[in-house]
Parts: C-alpha cells; sequence; structure tokens
C-alpha cells in the first residue's frame, strides 16, 4: 500500500471514529449528559437554540461524502487531496477530544483543543484554496463545500466555547455587563465572517454564519437587545454573502489569469 492509500483509508477510518464518539456522546450519554445540556448549564447569550445544532447530521454527511470520494482510487494521486496531508485526520481526533473533554467537565483544555480543530480547518481550507481555486463540480460538492460548512460551524463554536470557558471560571467580565460582552463578541464574529466573505466569496461559509446567528436570536427570544443585535448580525451576513460572492466574480473576471492561485 503506498502512501496515499494509506491516507484514504487513514481518513476513512478516522471520520468512521469521530462519528461514532459522537454518536454514544449523545445516545448513552457520556458522563450521564448529553452535549446540549453541559452546554445549557452555561449562562451565555453566544449560544443558538437547540434546532441549530442539528446542523452537526449535515456536516458529518458532507464530510461522509468527502472521505468516500478522496478514497476512490481516482483521486488516490490527487494533488489537491494529498496536499491536505493527515489534516483532516487530525481535524478527526481533536473532534472526538473535544467530545471526551466536554462531557467530563475538563474545561480549561476543551477551548485549547477547539482552537486546534479550528486552526487544523483553516490550514485545510487554505491548502484546498477554497474560494481563490476553481475545481470540477464534483470536487466542490464533495470537498470545498464540506470544509467550508465545517469551518463556519467551527467559527461559531469556538467563540461560544470560549464564552462558556469564561463562564465557567466565573470570570467577573471587567464590571462589563453580559449584554455589553455579548454584542463585542457578535461583533467580532461579523467581523471575522465578513473578511471571509469578501475574500473568498464562500456562500457556504457565510449561510453556516446566518444560521447559527438566527438560532442566537431565537434562543434569546425574551432578552431584547440580544435578539435584536442577532437578527441585525443575521442580516449583516446575508448581505455580505451576496456582496462577497459578487466582489469574487469581478475579481475573477478581472484577472482569469489569477484563477487557480493561491
Amino acid at each position: 500500500m503506498n502512501r496515499n492509500a494509506l491516507r484514504q483509508w487513514i481518513n476513512v477510518l478516522a471520520l468512521v471514529g469521530t462519528i461514532v464518539v459522537n454518536a454514544l456522546a449523545s445516545i448513552l450519554p457520556l458522563n450521564g449528559k448529553t452535549t446540549g445540556e453541559i452546554s445549557d448549564q452555561f449562562k451565555v447569550y453566544f449560544v443558538p437554540a437547540g434546532y441549530v445544532f442539528s446542523i452537526w447530521g449535515l456536516i458529518y454527511l458532507a464530510l461522509l461524502a468527502f472521505a468516500i470520494y478522496q478514497a476512490l482510487p481516482s483521486q488516490r494521486d490527487n494533488p489537491r487531496l494529498a496536499g491536505i496531508g493527515y489534516y483532516f485526520a487530525l481535524s478527526c481526533v481533536a473532534n472526538g477530544a473535544w467530545i471526551f473533554l466536554w462531557h467530563y467537565g475538563v474545561m480549561d483544555w476543551t477551548i485549547v483543543v477547539m482552537l486546534s480543530l479550528l486552526f487544523i480547518l483553516m490550514a485545510i481550507y487554505l491548502r484546498l484554496g477554497i474560494g481563490r481555486r476553481r475545481v470540477a463540480p464534483v470536487e466542490k460538492w464533495l470537498v470545498h463545500i464540506p470544509f467550508s460548512i465545517y469551518l463556519g460551524w467551527i467559527t461559531v463554536a469556538t467563540i461560544a466555547n470560549a464564552t462558556a470557558l469564561l463562564d465557567y471560571l466565573k470570570w467577573s467580565g471587567w464590571g462589563i455587563g453580559r449584554e455589553t460582552w455579548f454584542l463585542i463578541v457578535l461583533g467580532a464574529a461579523t467581523a471575522i465572517a465578513t473578511t471571509v466573505s469578501l475574500t473568498r466569496g464562500d456562500i457556504a461559509y457565510m449561510l453556516v454564519i446566518v444560521w447559527a446567528f438566527a438560532g442566537i436570536a431565537v434562543k434569546h427570544a425574551g432578552t431584547p437587545v440580544v435578539a435584536m443585535a442577532s437578527w441585525v448580525a443575521a442580516g449583516l451576513a446575508a448581505a455580505m454573502l451576496i456582496v462577497g460572492a459578487l466582489v469574487q466574480r469581478q475579481r475573477r473576471q478581472a484577472s482569469p489569469s489569477e484563477e487557480g492561485r493561491e
């Protein structure tokens, strides 16, 4: 078995392991509580309504499609997939490790692992050249879009994890109110999403952000400041989705020779 074939199978097995761990976290559940029940213990605003977490089903279906596609003999020597190396397998390890840390209350380390997962996905995103490199439709749908969705959600999850950890540590917020801190964090998240949209024109990534912001508004409908700000942020993200796509389209038309370069 050559090294590319080995990588293909490791990626498949790593994803299967991650899906099993996540399934057991809900079915058993691990340590007697589901992932969502633990999340609800923290008094933070940057957490969406429960239905929003159903996006994990879409993420895992998309990643399964990627795993099967990259495992095909015809993709064994695909230079773009080879360029990812073992980053995908590492992301699966980080995902599974976070589940155990979260369920067993090792909160300090959850943010370390979550940040590791975020940076690994960013590395994959950049190596694939998502939003910058034109690929065949099948590769776009089975490689680029799965990682756009995954990175979008982990961007939100990392911020939520950080706010939960601060609540766990009983951080005073330097005397600044919870609502004010929420507005600051929401503004930072919106700025990050805007940057991705303007530089990559990534529609899938932005749709995830809109989904998450709307979910926060729904969950905290009883807190007008939080709900209104979240709806505004969701609207801005939706607008930037369109603007980013148009900017990217103009960029490609203006510099066709640059297509495919990083």
